[in-house]
């Protein structure tokens, strides 16, 4: 048989984009970490992390209170902070996860001569004990102040179901909740910043804080119905993932795009006190932690994670930024930058290093105060600063 040469072309390709790459991400998938592991079903290259991570300076008489830090970015944070040194609290539901975690920090922490860590009980999914987990939080920072409450944890993609709160179960833990236990950690918030000089409250969004423009009838605004007790009954549970449409990513948009509004309604309210305690939000790309699902994701996950994600390092920089980069700025957005697109989603933000991204337009002032209001409504927070 004659081989011609667009026969030789078309095989070329086939083996360029589809065969290399390929045997690329299995080799990537069986690889294993150099450094303290993290849950990531795919080990991918950091190529912003190193160099950010040399530049750190010590965190040393700090404390800093971090949710949802069993896995991923969160357990990536807590590791770091401990490495320079700082107090870390842990704030997670109780579980072999959650201890294995503390053990990976309090290791990182004994090897950097730091202080060791700390473990608090904190179920987002329930507002009576995320007010206990508030109440703990006071109890061991009331003396000498608490200066980062990092609220990272996060669920994506859920059924529509309600939380014991009657709330949506993405809103009640992706926002509700942190919303709530900012109300108790403000007081150990404002003695660090009396004591040091400054301290911050830190949300971590997301790229789908916008969805695709392929999602029909969805204007991407925020809704004050998300923000009340309407769980189990927003839509349905209906999804499709790779494409992340449907209702269950709607109310997952709905609650990232909270965690911008609280920010900035957030940062009004200290700037007109004249509080010395920063917000600050960060989104980290994508990234492949537990996030997106089990433990043994199929090949199509992994090759749409070698193609289109970012190491779990690399997407941890815009959180670790706003905790501890000394030039960071109250109601400033970290994350990769993309097109730089705000009221619609930007594929290009999926990698990159995070700089100061532009004031979110779908945040304007009338959506802070209603979140604030409603936020206020359904937890009965009683926040005010």
């Amino acid at each position: 048989m004659m081989w011609h040469g667009e026969h030789v072309a078309t095989v070329a390709a086939v083996f360029l984009f589809w065969v290399v790459p390929l045997v690329l991400m299995l080799t990537l998938g069986r690889a294993k970490q150099t450094r303290v592991a993290t849950t990531e079903f795919i080990n991918l290259k950091s190529y912003y992390w190193p160099a950010y991570r040399e530049s750190m300076t010590s965190m040393e008489g700090k404390t800093i209170a971090i949710t949802g830090c069993t896995s991923g970015i969160g357990l990536r944070l807590a590791i770091t902070l401990a490495e320079l040194k700082a107090t870390v609290l842990l704030l997670n539901r109780p579980s072999p996860l959650a201890e294995d975690a503390l053990g990976k920090v309090s290791a990182a922490a004994s090897a950097a001569g730091g202080p060791s860590p700390s473990m608090i009980s904190c179920d987002l999914q329930s507002f009576a004990k995320t007010r206990e987990a508030g109440v703990a939080l006071q109890t061991l920072c009331g003396a000498n102040g608490l200066d980062v409450l990092c609220n990272n944890a996060g669920v994506m993609n859920k059924d529509d179901v309600a939380t014991e709160d009657g709330v949506d179960l993405q809103m009640g833990v992706n926002h509700l909740a942190a919303f709530l236990l900012t109300k108790y950690a403000m007081p150990c918030l404002e003695k660090a910043a009396a004591l040091r000089g400054e301290a911050r409250v830190v949300q971590q969004s997301s790229c789908l804080r916008a969805l695709p423009s392929a999602e029909k009838n969805w204007d991407n605004t925020l809704q004050q119905r998300y923000l009340e007790k309407n769980g189990g009954n927003l839509g349905g549970s209906v999804t499709s993932p790779l494409a992340a449409s449907g209702p269950n990513w709607q109310r997952y948009q709905q609650s990232k795009l909270a965690n911008v509004a609280f920010t900035y309604a957030l940062h009004d309210r200290l700037a007109a006190k004249q509080s010395k305690v920063k917000a600050l939000v960060a989104h980290p790309g994508t990234a492949p932690t537990s996030l997106h699902g089990s433990a043994n994701p199929g090949l199509l996950l992994k090759l749409v994670a070698w193609m289109l994600m970012q190491s779990t390092e690399d997407g941890t920089m815009g959180i670790a930024r706003c905790c501890c980069d000394p030039e960071a700025k109250s109601g400033e957005f970290y994350g990769p930058l993309g097109k730089g697109l705000q009221q619609e989603h930007d594929t290009a933000a999926y990698k990159g290093k995070a700089v100061v991204m532009p004031q979110v337009e779908l945040a304007d002032a009338v959506t802070r105060e209603m979140l604030w209001k409603a936020s206020n409504a359904t937890t009965g927070a009683a926040f005010e600063v």
